[in-house]
């Protein structure tokens, strides 16, 4: 698909504002601290309604990700450098299996299940995050670093403590911005042990249409939307 068709496409809504089935929109991120975005993810839409949002990121994806100004991967510095040294972006492919991600219109978390090569459920993921603000192209937010693993067995533990407390440390959030994020936190935890939406849904057993192809990058998938709704 050409970069103009991958344009014209994300750019088509469906009735009263959602998006079809098979649409393709981008999942996109703003920088901690910044207005610039530096996380895209072109995904296929699953559903689109009042309640839910579901989109399916296929293994092999062009992205847009974080690095360091001298293209290490993030992940690679240490902690108590890794939001200060200078930061680009480029482009990669998303590897291994895909990701369902499924979010609720106000919700400040979304939650992404994760497979096991032949379709072995692995766990869900909730990423704490600003409740999606959805513009004609897609999706954007501002990830907030701490994040809850949940597998099969219910079980559940929370992620990436340091790294909130750092980002805490380094500015990147307020102390009254970091209180939001534990009270998501605190309030996902209810929605857990109460194994309400949507992990009681079954979406562990969704598959994708084995008819989509995989989303195409448009060039200008930084563009600043000319209305943002949430």
């Amino acid at each position: 698909m050409a970069d103009g068709e991958a344009v014209r496409r994300v750019e088509t809504g469906g009735a009263a504002g959602f998006w079809e089935p098979g649409s393709e929109i981008l999942w996109r991120y703003r920088e901690n601290g910044g207005a610039r975005f530096h996380i895209a993810r072109p995904v296929t839409v699953v559903r689109d309604d009042a309640e839910l949002l579901a989109v399916w990121l296929a293994p092999g994806t062009q992205c847009v990700r974080p690095v360091l100004a001298d293209g290490t991967p993030v992940h690679l510095e240490p902690l108590e450098s890794r939001y200060t040294k200078p930061r680009t972006v480029q482009r990669d492919r998303w590897f291994g299996t895909g990701v369902l991600k499924l979010a609720r219109p106000a919700e400040p978390w979304s939650v992404w299940l994760f497979w096991e090569p032949g379709w072995r459920f692995k766990n869900w993921y909730v990423n704490l995050e600003e409740p999606l603000a959805r513009w004609a192209g897609g999706v954007d937010s501002v990830d907030h670093f701490l994040d809850i693993s949940v597998h099969p067995d219910r079980t559940w533990h929370w992620r990436d403590e340091d790294e909130f407390a750092q980002a805490l440390r380094d500015g990147l959030m307020d102390d009254r911005q970091a209180e939001k994020v534990r009270a998501a936190g605190r309030a996902a935890v209810e929605v857990i042990r109460a194994w309400g939406p949507p992990f009681s849904e079954g979406w562990q057993h969704w598959r994708p249409d084995p008819s989509w192809t995989v989303p195409s990058l448009p060039e200008d998938w930084d563009r600043t939307p000319a209305h943002v709704s949430s």
